[in-house]
């Protein structure tokens, strides 16, 4: 009886091959550093305006903590064997350092911010406990139905980073927002921020559908968090507009009438004109990049000089 040897020093071959191949994979995205000094931003950085600077800096103090939880998110099932894909782990470890570098930076906003006498340190601590809030109820609820909480948090991972891309690209596209940005640090943080989050806009989605797939329960799952995400998220960073603008003694028609004309107007507003995408989360078969946003991007990348990738 004949058999077939392999010596050990053809297995290291082929494992070392497999290896270069696997380090040759690139992300279809870089992690950039941007370094961002906030020391001579202004205290009312969107045109002088303090309704459209807190409510800027109100969903800033949403995102240190709340891009480190998804950070988390996609963290705790990467090692699935599902997603061993090498390419999809280049991904993976893209959008994390993306998101870091994101939380950092608004870290650093926001304690300028606080240089001004604005408690964003307060609201930054509030974020967190909204999301333990809400992450540990859903699983109370969604238990019995065989729901884990890995599965909670990558669900509302996955429609939240739909509403960010979606918001981002908003930015990218209103022009009327873009000229109110008049502080230049300001605006290039923002503009950076916003291509990143369309840059990786698919990848926990791809990450949720390889694990837990299109059926009915997925689809039921991501939808509910859409809808809880939204009500949540709009609630939160609502208060922390108010809370801002109360504790400046700017809680005034003028202020708010900037805020609606900006924000929820049909004609100007950024929010109502991310609800048409929004709502396309809930299409049986919706994936993120049936929003093409490749050329936008192209654009905007030309623009902010990020011509190396």
């Amino acid at each position: 009886m004949n058999a077939t040897v392999t010596s050990p020093t053809v297995n290291t071959q082929v494992a070392s091959n497999n290896s270069i191949k696997a380090n040759a994979i690139k992300a279809s995205f870089p992690v950039r550093r941007m370094d961002f000094e906030f020391n001579q931003v202004p205290e009312y950085w969107m045109n002088g305006s303090a309704g459209l600077t807190h409510f800027m800096t109100a969903l800033s103090a949403l995102f240190p903590d709340g891009e480190k939880f998804f950070v988390d998110s996609t963290r705790a099932v990467r090692n699935d064997p599902k997603l061993a894909d090498p390419y999809m782990q280049k991904e993976i470890s893209a959008f994390i350092g993306q998101e870091a570098m994101h939380s950092k930076e608004h870290v650093g906003f926001n304690q300028s911010a606080n240089f001004y006498g604005h408690d964003v340190k307060g609201l930054e601590k509030k974020t967190n406990t909204v999301i333990q809030t809400f992450r540990k109820g859903f699983l109370k609820v969604a238990k019995p139905f065989g729901i884990t909480q890995e599965m909670i948090d990558l669900t509302a991972t996955t429609a939240l980073e739909h509403f960010t891309a979606t918001i981002a690209s908003q930015l990218l596209r209103n022009e009327e927002i873009q000229i109110k940005m008049t502080d230049e640090t300001m605006y290039r943080l923002w503009m950076w921020h916003a291509v990143e989050e369309n840059e990786h806009k698919a990848v926990v989605y791809d990450v949720f559908e390889t694990l837990y797939g299109r059926g009915p329960k997925a689809y039921v799952l991501r939808n509910t968090a859409l809808v809880v995400a939204m009500a949540a998220l709009f609630c939160t960073q609502s208060y922390f507009v108010y809370s801002l603008l109360k504790n400046d003694n700017k809680l005034n028609a003028k202020e708010l009438g900037s805020i609606f004309k900006y924000g929820y107007s049909l004609k100007h507003g950024i929010i109502t004109g991310m609800i048409p995408e929004l709502v396309d989360y809930f299409r049986p078969g919706f994936h993120p990049n049936d929003h093409d946003t490749n050329a936008l991007l192209a654009r905007w990348k030309e623009k902010l000089g990020f011509n190396t990738h």
